[in-house]
């Protein structure tokens, strides 16, 4: 049986978690796993609770009417899932095809539960391992002169998927509110962590240069504010003066990779919360 997930936010105050916990329990429910953070500056409390619904008194379709009496009483914002659910995920990719691969090697293999239903690129040399993975692969070219109308071609081709999840990765296009806007906390970009300190091209060649003692990797939720969006995972690797610029380049795309599918791997899997402009990951 799939179990159920609640995802909560709420003013901090006292009796939270035994409501919640007494929820489950007068519907007959098991808690497997039960985390909850409050951030004490803002007086917020978040938790996610799972737990199993085999011998409940309530069907899955009933979770959310039920729960609402709960989350109205101390004004919370729950949302429900089932660890059943498979969202549907378009992974964006421009030249680069190692956050791609990586990607579809995790999903081929069963570790991202999940469905990846499209693969979207600005250029056209993926196409060959999409269709070995099975995906429909999509080229949308695009310039300054034509960035307005791709990015409304890209809405609509994911709707068109019903995506629920957009994944950047290493798509090097700077979005616009058109697809921003349409997807709010529901894309993932991932990119290097020299930001700020080296900004624009050949991050690795400048970092080289100044001789960086740690390379490594950031996955947030893309916003309005480049690269500065909630984080979600990030990650990092000791270096030192004799690695050259290739030896850089090869360890930061390893990192990129990994963080990459934690965060994808957080956000299927129902463990994110976005407050204000940082996120809650639940272990």
């Amino acid at each position: 049986m799939p179990t159920a997930v609640l995802l909560i936010s709420c003013p901090d105050r006292p009796g939270l978690v035994h409501a919640v916990a007494e929820f489950v329990l007068a519907a007959n429910g098991n808690v497997l796993h039960a985390e909850q953070h409050v951030d004490r500056e803002a007086g917020v409390f978040f938790q996610r609770v799972e737990f199993e619904l085999d011998e409940a008194t309530l069907g899955r379709d009933q979770v959310a009417t039920a729960f609402a009496p709960v989350a109205n009483r101390f004004g919370m914002h729950a949302d429900v899932h089932f660890s059943d659910e498979r969202p549907r995920i378009a992974v964006l990719a421009s030249r680069e095809a190692h956050c791609l691969g990586d990607l579809l090697g995790r999903w081929r293999a069963g570790e991202l539960p999940a469905e990846i239903v499209a693969v979207i690129s600005n250029h056209a040399d993926h196409a060959a391992l999409a269709t070995f993975s099975g995906v429909p692969f999509h080229h949308l070219p695009v310039t300054p002169d034509t960035k307005a109308a791709q990015e409304a071609a890209l809405v609509e081709l994911l709707r068109g998927y019903r995506v629920e999840l957009v994944v950047l990765a290493r798509y090097m296009q700077v979005l616009t509110s058109t697809v921003l806007d349409a997807f709010p906390a529901q894309i993932i970009n991932i990119h290097h962590s020299f930001l700020p300190a080296f900004v624009g091209a050949r991050p690795y060649h400048q970092a080289q240069q100044r001789g960086v003692k740690l390379i490594g990797a950031t996955a947030h939720y893309a916003t309005a504010d480049l690269d500065e969006g909630p984080i979600i995972a990030q990650d990092v690797e000791p270096v030192s003066h004799r690695d050259s610029v290739a030896d850089l380049i090869g360890k930061g795309r390893d990192l990129e990779t990994v963080v990459l599918a934690r965060a994808v791997r957080a956000h299927v899997e129902h463990r994110t919360l976005v407050f204000g402009n940082k996120t809650i990951v639940f272990g």
